[in-house]
């Protein structure tokens, strides 16, 4: 346990910024997940609304991992990572129809 103010005010800072990372990557999985469920949708009835419904999703998910690689919750190869799984996963859907 900690004795002095510092180290307790450390572990205030520590838990809060746990939480705020937790909170990043937590919203990553489900942008991702959202993303390959609208591919479902555009693969059953492949028109533009659909199409477009995949680009903005797509989109939501890069911006923010490339905001969590910025404020370090992410590092920035495994950012890289999750927007090439993807972005490839998402060009399968919109190629095979």
């Amino acid at each position: 346990m900690a004795n002095n103010k510092s180290a307790k005010k450390r572990i205030q800072v520590a838990e809060r910024n746990r939480l705020i990372n937790k909170s990043y990557k937590s919203t990553v999985r489900t942008l991702t997940k959202k993303t390959l469920s609208n591919c479902e949708k555009y693969k059953q009835e492949p028109n533009s609304s659909n199409k477009d419904l995949v680009q903005s999703s797509l989109n939501e998910a890069f911006s923010l991992i490339d905001k969590a690689v910025k404020k370090n919750v992410l590092h920035k190869n495994n950012g890289a990572n999750k927007k090439s799984k993807i972005n490839k996963l998402v060009k399968n859907f919109l190629i095979t129809k």
